[in-house]
């Protein structure tokens, strides 16, 4: 497995979410789009990123100054307990509430509001965790 959010890991995080209907599929439906940061908490900048267009992710690799609709902090550890496991809507409230998962860009309580967008969410620590 390469390196957790290097351009190999970012490259195919996006194929596997690409080839997730439950995700991909489920954000086509709603006409999602967004730039997606994933980081260490602590850090100036996000490591990776996923540039997604109408559900489906365009490109993904090395952050290099994106504009940003989404930027998600955790630690180190804790991005590895989440893979390992794929934390579920209590996890996820649990991890944002205790400051675990912070978002540095985005609106976590709109989204996970929205079950349009929540599911996939969710979906993606999923996903995430075959990359």
């Amino acid at each position: 497995m390469a390196d957790l959010f290097s351009d190999a890991w970012m490259k195919s995080y996006m194929d596997q979410w690409n080839s997730e209907s439950d995700l991909s599929g489920a954000l086509e439906k709603i006409g999602f789009n967004s730039v997606i940061a994933y980081g260490f908490d602590g850090e100036d900048t996000p490591r990776g990123y996923l540039n997604v267009v109408n559900g489906k992710v365009a490109d993904a690799g090395i952050y290099d100054g994106q504009e940003l609709s989404w930027d998600i902090r955790a630690s180190f550890d804790n991005w590895n307990k989440w893979l390992a496991k794929p934390p579920g809507m209590m996890g996820l409230g649990m991890a944002y509430t205790s400051r675990k998962m912070k978002f540095n860009v985005g609106d976590y309580g709109a989204m996970i509001k929205d079950p349009r967008m929540a599911g996939p969410f969710i979906k993606s620590f999923t996903v995430m965790g075959r990359a």
